[in-house]
C-alpha cells in the first residue's frame, strides 16, 4: 500500500467514525477516556441515555453528545 493510499484509507476511517449512529459502552470508554463501570453507571442513573438492542446496550450518537455538553456545561458552571 502507499503513502497515499495510506492517507487515504485514515481519512475515510476518521470520516466514518465521525458518523457512527451510536456506540457501545467499550467505545465509548475508549475514545473518552471513562471508566466502563463509569459508563454504565452514568446510564443507570439515566444521566446518558442508552438503547438496549437484544443483548448490546449502545448509545446513540446524538446522546452522547448531548451528555458530554451537559457535563462540561456544568464543569464549567462550578469553576466559575
Amino acid at each position: 500500500m502507499s503513502l497515499n493510499d495510506m492517507e487515504t484509507n485514515t481519512i475515510m476511517q476518521e470520516s466514518v467514525a465521525q458518523n457512527k449512529l451510536a456506540y457501545s459502552v467499550e467505545e465509548i470508554s475508549a475514545q473518552t477516556t471513562l471508566s466502563k463501570a463509569f459508563v454504565r453507571n452514568e446510564i443507570t442513573a439515566g444521566h446518558l441515555k442508552a438503547q438496549r438492542f437484544g443483548r448490546r446496550v449502545l448509545v446513540l450518537n446524538e446522546d452522547l453528545q448531548n451528555y458530554l455538553r451537559k457535563v462540561t456545561n456544568q464543569n464549567n458552571e462550578v469553576t466559575n
